[in-house]
This record gives structure tokens, sequence and C-alpha cells, in this order.
């Protein structure tokens, strides 16, 4: 059985959970008091190290080389979320396994150090080597390969975990104890569940995972195939007898969702942008709808942040190093939300959100690892 390795802590010493180094701003600060949560969001899940091949001259065929006129390294799996949340603001904490390999160290790196991400319930595990996803995008869809191997090790991570506002659960796996620990003491639980293989759709089952679960969040098809209804909308208010927050994505046609507590439905269309890669997108849109829930926003302001840091990610290619800080944001407002009629009346509520002094860009892929200095 692999054994487990504390990694080492960030060159000049810890920094306090989820402050990235170089573009934090904290929009929960009017909402923060003493007492509350250490961290705001805890992830646990699988991070890959991810390959991305965009502007393909073809899509793959057997036995035939195709060339891309750009490609993109970094973080994937749940470090898309979790790098989505830190880069909102959020005080991060992820609990994972990483390989002890290259590609091991330059992810916790980026993670850790780069992205300001909590990484004390990580672990390094022996004689393990990091899962490896590459994909190629080709006409605004993707393909992926990946290889890797279950860290037996990545279950037993998390015994007692920290204090978090909220925390994101696959309903695809098994729950794991610590997650009704949180839930226990107040923490939120955002839940989503992907495609059934079974194609049994069984609502009840469905029922007993959501059990204590504030938010879920499937996408249109499968909301309809969960609930039997034809609509996103009926199945939304089928969804709403599960949980708290029901959310239904609709891919081009933006979201709906209906909020149990202030008996609210809202309708938010997608921002319309140039599409390059649509890989996490989904997470980035979690990061955002959960960043504006422990805010205590409007579920209108919420849903509206959500889809767009969503469609500012598509801009860029890789999962989590196409996710949006608040400088990106902040430039999106100032040159084309706040100019475009269509879009100002929705989005003025960012002019008392956004801060008044200008954040750093945020690092982006690269088809690299990175480059040797002084050469």
């Amino acid at each position: 059985m692999p054994s487990t390795a504390q990694p080492p802590p960030p060159p000049g010493g810890p920094r306090p959970p989820g402050r990235p180094a170089r573009h934090f701003y904290d929009p929960l600060e009017p909402v923060r008091n003493d007492g509350d949560p250490e961290v705001d969001i805890f992830l646990t899940g699988t991070v890959f190290f991810d390959i991305i091949f965009i502007g393909l001259e073809a899509p793959p065929q057997r036995g035939t080389e195709v060339w891309a006129s750009g490609m993109g390294s970094g973080p994937g799996g749940v470090a898309n979320m979790a790098v989505a949340c830190a880069r909102l603001g959020l005080r991060t904490s992820l609990a994972t396994a990483f390989g002890e390999d290259l590609y091991g160290d330059y992810c916790r790196q980026t993670l850790g150090i780069q992205e300001g991400v909590d990484l004390t319930y990580s672990r390094y595990i022996t004689g393990w080597h990091s899962p490896v996803t590459v994909s190629t995008v080709y006409q605004r869809d993707r393909t992926m390969v990946t290889h890797g191997h279950i860290a037996e090790a990545q279950s037993r991570l998390v015994g007692h975990p920290p204090r978090a506002r909220a925390t994101f659960i696959d309903l695809g796996a098994d729950r794991q104890p610590w997650v009704d620990t949180i839930a226990d003491d107040g923490g939120l639980i955002f839940a989503d569940l992907g495609w059934d293989p079974e194609d049994r759709w069984d609502i009840d089952r469905l029922r007993d995972k959501l059990r204590g679960c504030y938010a879920f969040s499937p996408n249109a098809v499968e909301a309809m195939s969960y609930t039997r209804t034809d609509s996103p909308a009926d199945a939304v208010k089928a969804l709403s007898k599960l949980v708290p927050l029901a959310v239904v994505t609709c891919g081009a046609d933006g979201v709906i969702a209906y909020e149990r507590d202030t008996d609210t439905t809202v309708h938010a269309p997608a921002v319309p942008v140039d599409a390059m890669d649509p890989t996490g997108a989904g997470d980035v849109f979690l990061a955002g709808l959960m960043t504006g829930t422990v805010a205590g926003w409007p579920l209108e302001h919420r849903l509206r942040l959500a889809n767009l840091a969503a469609a500012l990610s598509v801009r860029h290619f890789g999962g989590a190093l196409a996710a949006p800080g608040w400088g990106d944001i902040a430039t999106w407002w100032n040159d084309t939300g706040s100019k475009d009629p269509a879009l100002a009346g929705s989005y003025a509520f960012l002019d008392e959100i956004l801060p008044d002094y200008d954040v750093p860009e945020v690092s982006r892929a690269i088809a690299t690892l990175g480059f040797r200095a002084g050469r």
C-alpha cells in the first residue's frame, strides 16, 4: 500500500488558506466576522496534468499526423474548480494526491504557490505517478485521452475536515464521512452528478444521494431525465423538492434556477463570447455560483456571475488556468458589458462589487512546464 508524505511548505512560510500570491481580492470581506470558518471552500478529488491542443487542421484520423496551432499545459481535474474559486477570492483548501514526479511537483507548485490554494490536506504518494490527460479541441468540441491509476490513499486524506463555508461533491462517487461533518457544522454542500451510464435515472436513488445537500446543478438533459419532464423549467420545479437550490444549466440558453428560501425562479441567459476551449467551464460556473452564495448575493447576481465566469474561461484554452480573476471580470465590464445595452442592466451590480483598484492579470496555460532562467 503506498505511503504518504507531507509536501514541503511554500517558500517564505505558509500563506493563509486560499490567498493567491498576486491576484487576491476578497468579495466576502463585507460578510466576514470573528469566529467564521477559516476556509471558504473545501474540495477533494484527483488532480490531472492536462495537455491541450487547439487549432487543429483536421480532426485526428487513424494513421495520420495532425498539427495544432496552439498548445497549453496545466493542472486539471479538481484543480479546475480549486483555481477558479481561489481566483474569485475564496479561501480555498484542497485535499488531493500528488504524484512523485515532475508533473506532480508542477501541479503542487502551481496550485499552492502561484494560485494560493491551501494544500494542508494534500500529500505526495510514494511510488505513484500523476495521471495525464491529453485534450484535442476541434471546431469547439473536444476529445480526451487519459492515463492514470487510482490513488488508494486519496480516500484517506481527510479524517477531520476544516471548518468551511461550503464544499462540492460528485454524487457519482462514494460519500465520505467528512462531507456530513462540514454540513453538521453549517457548511453548504453543492453537488452534481454526471450522465447515468445505466440509463436508469432513478429519482429515488438521487433523492438519497442529495440528503443534506444545499444545491444540485445538473445540465438540462440530465435534469429532465431524472424528473421525467419535458423542459428545464419543469425539471427545476421538480428538483426544488429535493434541495433548497436547484440549478439547471442549459448550454447556450444559459441557466435556470429556483431558490426555495426566497421562492425565487431566475433564468439567466448565457454571455456571448468567442469560445476557444470548453474545458473546465462547468467547474468555473460552479465556482462563481459558490462565490455569490457564500457572499450572500441575490440569486440573479449569483447566476450572472457564474455565467460570466464560465464564458470568460472558454476564451482561453486549458481548464484551471483558463479561469478568470477579478481583473478579467473588471476588464470585460469596462470594455464590453457596460457598453452593451443587452448586458449593461443585468450586470450593473458589478459596479458595487468590483474592486476600486487594479487587480493583476492571472497566469494562463503555456506550451511547456516552464523555461530555464538565465538563457
